[in-house]
């Protein structure tokens, strides 16, 4: 299956493209990346060489894939960084311009903003259009509650208030929301989870909590359930998938005290990880 990433890029460390791009491939996708910025590293580092990507650059290279013919094949679209607030509507044009030719093509939006931990880390500018402009034509959102709570001005804290707001953010338009990093009271010791809301009910799931925080491991993430779902749309399927492949990850990273996501190192786990989680239907 081929998938159009739109998001950014960085030469050094995984994030964005750069973090999505690789587990795509290693679990048997084709995949076109088109960046929206290109940086020497994640901003997290506090300094950094590279700029933005004008839309009109980024809309010129769309429409060369478009001028292969190859929009008819495209299985899914991802979207998550988006560099400057002129991105959202060259991804709104595209997810329509693709849908045109495959009507069942899934757009899954990372709507990326920031976390509870850090605030709102994007400029002002795009919130607010990931909320009323990107986030209704997609099919599948992949917030933290930070950005869950944002888009559905609802606060999502324990697992009630965020089922409901993922409901809510639903009612925007995306059929599937998977919430990541669920942190909420009352959770086994240790744990964190992730949880997936749609039409067919609510499934849970929980790993062993790592004091770490990588950048990109949303990116991996969001592009990892989107490849699996995708196949079969088979959200429980995908989410126990993911959830594996994010835990080893996050796990070799965490024992060799790395800065940057051991992608490579951990490529095997994408496929075959090594441990295995079973979500619950909890509706």
């Amino acid at each position: 299956m081929s998938i159009l990433s739109i998001q950014s890029h960085v030469s050094y460390g995984h994030v964005g493209n750069s973090a999505a791009v690789f587990p795509l491939q290693r679990i048997g996708h084709e995949v076109w990346p088109v960046h929206t910025v290109n940086f020497s590293n994640h901003t997290g580092y506090g300094d950094w060489g590279g700029q933005l990507i004008p839309a009109d650059h980024v809309r010129d290279v769309i429409a060369g894939i478009s001028a292969r013919g190859a929009f008819a094949n495209i299985e899914a679209i991802i979207s998550g960084y988006q560099g400057g607030s002129d991105i959202a509507e060259v991804i709104t044009e595209t997810v329509a311009a693709i849908k045109r030719k495959n009507p069942s093509a899934q757009y899954a939006c990372d709507p990326v903003m920031g976390n509870a931990k850090s605030g709102c880390f994007v400029s002002e500018l795009i919130p607010p259009l990931l909320r009323d402009v990107v986030v209704p034509v997609a099919d599948i959102i992949t917030p933290n509650q930070f950005e869950l709570g944002y888009l559905t001005g609802m606060e999502a804290s324990d697992l009630e208030s965020t089922i409901a707001a993922a409901d809510k953010a639903r009612a925007l338009g995306p059929h599937t929301v998977l919430v990541t990093s669920v942190m909420r009271p009352g959770r086994p010791e240790h744990t964190v989870e992730m949880v997936v809301v749609n039409d067919e009910g609510v499934w849970i799931i929980q790993t062993p909590y790592l004091d770490v925080k990588r950048n990109g491991s949303g990116d991996v993430t969001a592009a990892l359930f989107t490849g699996h779902y995708i196949r079969d749309f088979d959200a429980k399927k995908a989410l126990e998938k993911t959830a594996a492949a994010i835990f080893d990850l996050i796990s070799m990273t965490y024992e060799e005290n790395s800065r940057e996501l051991l992608l490579i190192k951990a490529q095997d786990s994408f496929v075959n990880p090594h441990h295995h989680f079973v979500a619950s239907k909890i509706r």
